[in-house]
């Protein structure tokens, strides 16, 4: 009887036992501290990258003091005359309407320079000695938009004039696709309407070769625009003639990189990136090379000519790749052809019974 009794007593301390393992193990595995969430990491929305989320606009204090613009707010103080204090908005001509004086210009003025023109213009007729202070409550001018190849793209406010290459630090670097060109478009407003300006009137200038190019603009819109090119490669190379001092309202777009396509008879055919001076030789290295089977004599480059037809460069790429033959420069959308030599595959299954160098040395005679 007493063996009988223990085997159920037995039973229900081993049963007690793993529920209580399992308890202990699923309230450590749902404790978390209070006030964390549970997910450790989350996601970036879909598509993108937790590199490539956009970035809020932010404002940089560089060395030089902030100079007003339209949109910004100011308060003006005058000690001992709180009639004649005031916050204002500077309007979009760069103006504001101050009590007693009119109206004052504050366009690419500082703050202290404002101060001085209101007490000027205050002293003697309304005050003896006027002390007058002016704060900048509120920065709405000085934005600049970044898009195109970069980290982070987005709208930035930046205190100063940042050149092309601030701003891009600021936007968190270039991509890795990003082309060698950047792109600067600027708004040039018209005093008055032009009747002979058109919606497509405008002028683009080359950091290198200044050339009309028309710009489009909507309709009705005094305003006109120029383009600016600036040589990304370059830059980051020491040509700081390509650093462009960029204005207020100035929209940068960084192209993605041209690409150019390798295909027929190489290890690793694709579309590959053109970055400034590629050559085909580069091009044929970066396909990790011509395979046993191509008839490297009889290489075709397809580049576009500006019609709906590709020109056809016949080239010898064998020769070109063991010096014999110039190198070629490439050029955006080219393809790069080395077709497949018949005799070749036949023959190819034969030489690699006899081994594998055997097979190159005698490929790399054959037509």
């Amino acid at each position: 009887m007493k063996a009988g009794n223990n085997k159920p007593r037995r039973f229900e301390v081993w049963r007690l036992t793993s529920l209580l393992i399992i308890t202990i193990f699923y309230a450590g595995s749902q404790a978390q501290e209070p006030g964390q969430p549970r997910e450790r990491f989350k996601s970036p929305p879909s598509g993108q990258s937790a590199a490539e989320a956009p970035a809020p606009g932010i404002i940089i204090s560089p060395n030089e003091d902030h100079r007003l613009g339209p949109g910004d707010v100011i308060d003006v103080q005058v000690n001992r005359a709180p009639e004649l204090s005031a916050t204002l908005r500077v309007t979009a001509d760069g103006s504001f309407l101050m009590p007693v004086i009119g109206r004052i210009h504050a366009q690419k003025k500082t703050a202290e320079e404002l101060a001085e023109e209101i007490a000027n213009k205050l002293r003697g007729e309304y005050l003896k000695n006027p002390i007058v202070k002016v704060v900048i409550k509120e920065i709405h001018s000085h934005t600049y938009f970044l898009q195109g190849a970069v980290r982070r793209s987005g709208v930035y406010q930046i205190e100063g004039q940042p050149t092309l290459l601030e701003l891009l630090t600021v936007g968190g670097g270039l991509a890795d696709n990003h082309g060698t060109t950047a792109f600067i478009i600027r708004r040039i407003k018209s005093k008055s309407p032009d009747p002979t300006l058109t919606p497509t009137d405008g002028r683009a200038t080359d950091l290198k070769d200044a050339s009309p190019s028309p710009a489009s603009q909507p309709a009705g819109d005094t305003s006109v625009f120029e383009m600016m090119q600036a040589n990304i490669a370059g830059l980051l190379k020491g040509r700081f003639d390509q650093n462009v001092t960029l204005e207020t309202g100035d929209i940068v777009n960084i192209p993605t990189s041209d690409v150019f396509f390798v295909a027929g008879e190489v290890r690793e055919p694709g579309a590959f990136p053109l970055k400034e001076g590629t050559t085909l030789r580069q091009a044929i290295s970066l396909a990790q090379g011509i395979s046993p089977k191509a008839a490297s004599s009889r290489g075709v480059i397809y580049r576009e000519n500006g019609s709906a037809q590709r020109q056809e460069i016949k080239v010898d790429i064998g020769a070109v790749m063991s010096g014999k033959k110039e190198d070629l420069a490439l050029m955006a959308n080219d393809i790069v052809i080395i077709p497949n030599s018949a005799f070749k595959s036949a023959t190819l299954p034969i030489l690699n019974a006899f081994g594998t160098g055997v097979s190159w040395a005698v490929g790399g005679r054959l037509p």
